[in-house]
């Protein structure tokens, strides 16, 4: 998220007029259920990291929440119609497959060894390492499985992505300035 905002910041900057750039994360499910007009009840049923399709089916089939087929439907359709405003950086949600048709849609993946990764979540979160390596590897799991799943792709894929950086040996300021620079070459190339 420190990149994103980082990278908001400077694409604000670089821009002629000035103009606000959006940050759609955690944010983005609020986003749905406030177009859509479902129940707020329905946010917890809709993270990428789900891991258990058993657990998902039989909350289906309690009517606990509505089809998972269809909140992806919703999702999408929201993502698409923040896409199309411009101006939207969006982490996750398999926002880079769903807006791959779009010629204003930049797709950026950020890698980082287990070990940096680790370590700011502990930061982060303020957790212990055990709790910190076990929220890693349910996140993977969980956006690896939620791509193959639902969109057939491979979230390791580089073809799914316009540029994939390794941040392991830049600062997060850095980070955010290459793909501020690459997004604003592109746009003039577009």
């Amino acid at each position: 998220m420190a990149v994103a905002e980082e990278l908001a910041a400077f694409l604000q900057a670089s821009q002629a007029k000035p103009c606000h750039w959006a940050i759609f994360d955690k944010n983005l499910v609020a986003q749905v259920l406030e177009d859509h007009k479902l129940p707020k009840e329905v946010a917890r049923f809709m993270s990428e990291n789900r891991i258990s399709a058993i657990q998902d089916a039989v909350e289906e089939l309690l009517g606990l929440h509505p089809p998972t087929k269809t909140l992806l439907e919703l999702s999408s359709e929201t993502i698409l119609r923040l896409a199309h405003l411009g101006h939207g950086i969006f982490i996750g949600h398999a926002a880079n497959i769903i807006t791959r048709d779009l010629p204003n849609a930049f797709h950026v993946r950020l890698i980082a060894p287990q070990e940096l990764r680790i370590e700011q979540i502990m930061a982060r979160d303020s957790l212990g390492r055990k709790a910190a390596v076990e929220f890693i590897r349910k996140s993977d799991l969980g956006r690896q499985r939620f791509l193959e799943d639902h969109f057939h792709a491979d979230i390791d894929d580089p073809l799914q992505y316009d540029l994939v950086l390794n941040c392991a040996r830049l600062p997060q300021r850095e980070v955010a300035q290459l793909i501020g620079e690459a997004v604003v070459y592109w746009t003039k190339r577009q």
